[in-house]
């Protein structure tokens, strides 16, 4: 990448430098300790840059998130490490423009879709517990007495299903990456 300019500076500290603070705290809530959260930001910043350097971009939160998102995974599967939070609580909505384009609700729509496809692939009490807390945000406690099971049933379903989702998502992605 070429030396700044006094325009890529602007623009930087314009519309890339305010959302430091919640890239990060996405990337730690999303992806967990385990990430070298500094390394990220740094490559998303520098990659945003290179982008911009190719033409004008629509949205430059968004293709922030994006980046970040796609280099945490890339990031974790080399250090091969599962993720063990909730892959719907790593909410998009809340970092994305206000009026997201229509290339950003499709790719929205398609990771939704990609979701329910990992859910529906597990076995049946795991799916249950899963859709019961990711699509009705119902607790362990609600989920276990409305399925007959123990809270610690319910934990270990809900890790199980975590990861297994997890792992679908990651062998769906890398499938899509060799076809092209």
């Amino acid at each position: 990448m070429a030396p700044s300019d006094p325009e890529t500076d602007r623009w930087f500290a314009e519309h890339l430098r305010p959302l430091e603070p919640r890239l990060r705290a996405w990337l730690v809530r999303g992806f967990g300790p385990r990430l070298a959260v500094d390394d990220v930001v740094q490559e998303s910043f520098l990659r945003v840059l290179r982008a911009r350097e190719a033409g004008p971009l629509q949205s430059p939160r968004a293709f922030l998130f994006a980046t970040a998102r796609n280099l945490a995974v890339d990031s974790l599967r080399r250090h091969a490490v599962s993720r063990t939070d909730s892959l719907v609580e790593a909410d998009l909505a809340n970092v994305l423009d206000e009026h997201a384009s229509i290339p950003d609700l499709v790719a929205r729509s398609q990771e939704v879709a990609l979701l329910s496809e990992a859910v529906q692939s597990l076995p049946a009490r795991c799916r249950r517990v899963m859709t019961l807390r990711l699509v009705y945000s119902l607790t362990q406690r609600e989920i276990g007495a409305r399925l007959g099971i123990s809270d610690r049933t319910v934990a270990a379903q809900i890790a199980i299903g975590t990861r297994k989702c997890s792992d679908y998502v990651l062998r769906r992605l890398d499938a899509g990456r060799t076809r092209r």
